[in-house]
Parts: structure tokens; sequence; C-alpha cells
């Protein structure tokens, strides 16, 4: 973007910060001594037609988009996703500059580095969608679509855009090909969605703690590629109608959900036969890590007479081991990141363009949120947990700073 307008009184309070004075690095893209950053979820801007030139004719009735109503109203259409009007809203100023921003890799390039971050893993933005049918082989083919367009719009710029291939895992022949066949692109990760079967809660579906996905992991573990899972990729995440609907929906059923493909992987013994399978959850924060793996660590010692299969580590130090979750402002999770030891595990984005995100003013969110870290875990947390996950190459100037000057001082 050529110019960023000043916040209106609603995105004003985005530019507090209490400054980083005793800080030995800094987030502030103008800084000399600026911290490696890569944000670990930011959203394509696909257009209308990415699925569409890239689909097989016979599926083209069925793909996600837009229906009018009797009266010429708008609706949101999909096989998942419950008919929703869509409003006329109208966005000005900042809000409306992250609805435009991110169309071409060269833009996302230059607002990324106005923002201080120097990599990105990218996720679908209307490509969300791919996941938003109870028809695995449909969904497949419009995952396979979305991987075409996105290999084709970033593979150019793989070192410092990188999106995540897409995977329906309800398909599982059809995802274990399209898993080889995204490693053999060079794709750095996977996206599966948070439950392999779309649609509410279901105890007869297929889930990812059965032994009946293990040719799936094989298959990943080999490819060393980490797995994502995504918020609002498993159900409807507009379920709550009425007052208090945007925040009830995105609070409990987009965020909330995404804790529970993490439960089954760390309490169900897929991690103890899988032991280098890499995973992690996207954009649900890290509030809630530390609370969810001492649930999961008390049921597995306190309900020992029900608990199949006998883990040899706990829930928790499964995940600790091989887990991680991204977040872009949850100062209460990073509050708990050293006590509960897991600075290793958690990853900051800033989710752009979002209205969610912290973009263009993550450098004063990261100030408000991490002073109580030290120069070592912002290190990590901001970007060398991710580079070590996702295989990003570290540019030398950062690697010859973190070198001379990174310790574990309070600051």
């Amino acid at each position: 973007m050529s110019h960023i307008p000043a916040p209106d009184e609603k995105n004003v309070w985005r530019l507090d910060t209490p400054g980083a004075p005793d800080w030995i690095r800094s987030p502030r893209p103008e800084a000399q001594d600026k911290y490696f950053i890569v944000s670990t979820d930011g959203h394509a801007q696909e257009p209308i037609d990415f699925l569409s030139t890239r689909i097989d004719a016979k599926y083209h009735d069925r793909l996600p988009g837009v229906s009018l109503g009797e009266k010429g109203e708008k609706f949101q259409k999909s096989d998942g996703f419950r008919p929703m009007r869509l409003r006329n809203i109208e966005f000005a100023g900042q809000d409306l500059l992250r609805n435009k921003a991110g169309y071409s890799p060269e833009e996302r390039i230059a607002d990324l580095a106005a923002d201080g971050v120097d990599a990105e893993i990218l996720f679908p933005n209307k490509g969300l969608t791919v996941w938003a049918t109870a028809d695995p082989i449909f969904s497949q083919a419009m995952c396979r679509a979305y991987n075409d367009w996105a290999w084709e719009t970033f593979a150019d710029h793989n070192d410092v855009l990188s999106p995540m291939a897409c995977i329906a895992s309800g398909d599982m022949e059809g995802a274990i090909k399209e898993v080889e066949r995204s490693a053999d692109r060079g794709f750095r990760g996977l996206s599966l969605p948070c439950k392999p079967v779309w649609g509410a809660p279901d105890h007869e579906a297929t889930n990812y703690n059965l032994p009946e996905f293990d040719p799936l992991w094989t298959v990943i573990q080999d490819t060393g590629l980490p797995i994502t899972f995504h918020v609002s990729t498993g159900r409807d995440p507009r379920t709550s109608r009425g007052n208090g609907g945007a925040i009830i929906n995105y609070a409990v059923h987009s965020l909330a959900p995404t804790m529970e493909p993490i439960a089954n992987l760390c309490a169900s013994g897929v991690l103890q036969r899988f032991p280098t399978l890499k995973f992690g959850s996207v954009e649900a924060g890290i509030g809630w890590v530390a609370w969810a793996l001492g649930a999961m660590d008390e049921a597995y010692k306190k309900h020992h007479m029900f608990v199949r299969p006998k883990l040899d580590l706990l829930p928790s130090e499964y995940f600790k081991r091989q887990g991680f979750a991204t977040f872009q402002e949850d100062k209460p999770g990073l509050d708990n990141a050293r006590e509960y030891g897991l600075v290793d595990n958690f990853m900051w984005a800033n989710d752009y363009p979002h209205h969610e995100g912290t973009w263009p003013h993550s450098a004063p969110a990261i100030e408000r949120t991490m002073g109580d870290l030290n120069d070592a875990e912002r290190a990590k947390i901001l970007g060398l947990n991710a580079a070590r996950v996702f295989g990003f190459p570290i540019p030398e100037k950062f690697q010859n700073f973190a070198d001379a000057k990174q310790t574990g001082s309070n600051q």
C-alpha cells in the first residue's frame, strides 16, 4: 500500500504502546536491531474465479458463492454453511484498507515489510469454504484447485510468502495423493480441517483420534511437513444468531473448536506412534493452551481406569514435543508461556489483512503484550519457532545479531 490512513476513533487504540526502551531488539520495521519476524497466519486474497477456472465443470453449480433471494437479497451460498444474508456494511479508513489489501505478492511483501514482518504463512480467505461441505470428494477437488492457484501465485516467493496446502482429510485416498503432490511441489506445510467430517459433533463420525487415519499420518510424517488446523474449518462458525452473535460466533464457534484436533492427537496415542509429526492450531490464540494441557493430564491421571491406550508420556508432553499454537494478541497466554514451559510452542501472527489481526500496527501490539518476556523468548515466539517448524531460511543479518547478543536477560 502506498498510503495507510491514520486510524479512526474505533481503531486508534491499535497505536497504544508502553514503548520498549529496555528491549535489546525491536519489532519496529525501521530498527537497526530488529527481530526476525514471521507471521504464522496471513490470508490470501483469491480472485472470484480461483476455483471455477481450476475445477471440473461438474462441480460448478455447487461452488461457494453468492445467491439471490426472491427480493434480490444476497445470501452466502455453500454446501455446509447455513444460508446467511449478506449485509451492506460501509467500511472506511483502515477497515476499508484491510478489505482491499494483499491482492498481489508484491503488494503483500511491501505491506508486510512496512509492518516489520520478514516472512508469512498463508491460509485461504474465500478458500476457507473448501471444507464447508459434508462431501469429502467435492472438498478435495476444491482443495486441489486452491492449491493450484496458491502455487501459481506464490511459488516464486516461497521463502517469504508460503501458502499451506489444503487437504480434505475425510477423503483418505485423495488426501494422501494431495499431500504427496504438495510436498513434491515445495509447500512448507499442510492445512487440514479441524474435523475431517464437516458439521456438528457426531460421535458416529470418524475423527483424528482413530487408527484409520494412520495411513495419512504415515505419509505426512514421511514428508516432514507440519500440519495446521485453522479456525472455522470443522463446522459452521456462524451458529449463533441475534444479539451478540458477532462476538459469540467468533469466540465460541470459530476459535474454541480448534482445540478439538489438538486434543484428538495428544490424547489418543497418535503422537506416540508418530513421534516426529508436527501439528498446531492457527488463529485460535494461546491463552487456552496451558489450561487444556492441564485438563488432559488431569483426565489421564484421574480417569486412568477408563483411558485407552496407555501413553508413554502425558498429553501435555506430546504437545510440548510436537505441537504449536499461533496468536495475534494474547497477553494471558504469553503471561503463562514461561511458567508452563510453552515458549518453544507459541508463534505470533499479524493475520494480514484481516480485521482480527494487528496489521498495519503490529509493533505497538507486540510491545504492549510481550514486555514480560525476555529477549530470547520474544525472538523465539516472533520468528525462530516458525523458522524451525516451517523451514524458513533466516537471513544472515539476523543470524549474526542472534549469535552476538541473544541472551536470557529479563529484557
